[in-house]
């Protein structure tokens, strides 16, 4: 009895898992299907604010949870929809709920396994793993403000090296707040545009509303590509260091 309480999280998941791909939701997670019904989301919106946002995040949550396709999708769809400030504070709330529920089933039911094989045979997961060990907080903040790391890796990372819950809820909710906003800033952007009526085209990039975000964007994406060199050059300086 106390076996099948430790994989129930897991059989749940997993059951989630098949449903939607056997549904097929997953051929829905694009800005067409988002475009095609713009005036119905639109007034369910205007109408259901409240309950719009509650299943926005329920949605976003499960597929985080499930590591569906389709997240950087839902986040352009929370400012489309909801605006950039408002979608992307639902984004977070939903990113960092959907990343708990996976670390809370790698943990409860597969960390021993998992553990083992990833010390047996090194890689990428073994390298977040100790580096949360190392320092949860720190670590798991600095991987979702920079993703070396893809985001359901970090989850069962989290998971598999038994980090304190409120350190990786917290660390996970302020890292991914920058390139969030971002992106709910451009969808926001495609929404102004489509409730203008006007089609998105190639000098759509140079709207402030979607210029702007795009600019940080490529600013976010040079911070990571500095610190990746910088954390290069450091561990070459100590293996020359150590010979």
């Amino acid at each position: 009895m106390a076996k099948l309480r430790r994989y129930l999280p897991l059989l749940v998941l997993v059951a989630v898992i098949i449903a939607a791909f056997a549904s097929g939701v997953t051929r829905y997670l694009n800005l067409e299907t988002l475009q095609a019904n713009d005036a119905a989301l639109r007034g369910f919106v205007g109408a259901n604010l409240a309950l719009a946002l509650l299943v926005f995040v329920v949605v976003y949550a499960a597929v985080v949870a499930v590591s569906l396709p389709g997240a950087t999708i839902l986040t352009l769809a929370g400012g489309y929809l909801f605006g950039t400030w408002i979608g992307g504070t639902a984004t977070v709330l939903a990113a960092t709920v959907g990343a708990v529920i996976i670390f809370y089933v790698v943990r409860t039911s597969l960390g021993q396994t998992i553990r083992e094989r990833a010390e047996a045979s090194g890689g990428t997961l073994k390298s977040v793993i100790d580096g949360v060990q190392a320092g949860a907080f720190g670590y798991i903040l600095t991987l979702r403000l920079i993703p070396l790391a893809p985001f359901w890796l970090v989850n069962v990372a989290g998971g598999l090296a038994q980090a304190p819950l409120r350190a990786y809820a917290l660390a996970t909710c302020l890292g991914i707040m920058p390139a969030t906003y971002i992106y709910s800033g451009i969808g926001a952007g495609l929404g102004e545009l489509a409730a203008r009526g006007e089609a998105p085209d190639l000098g759509v990039i140079f709207e402030p509303a979607i210029f702007g975000p795009l600019v940080a964007l490529g600013l976010l994406s040079l911070g990571a590509t500095l610190y990746q060199r910088r954390r290069a050059k450091k561990e070459l300086a100590k293996k020359d260091t150590a010979t």
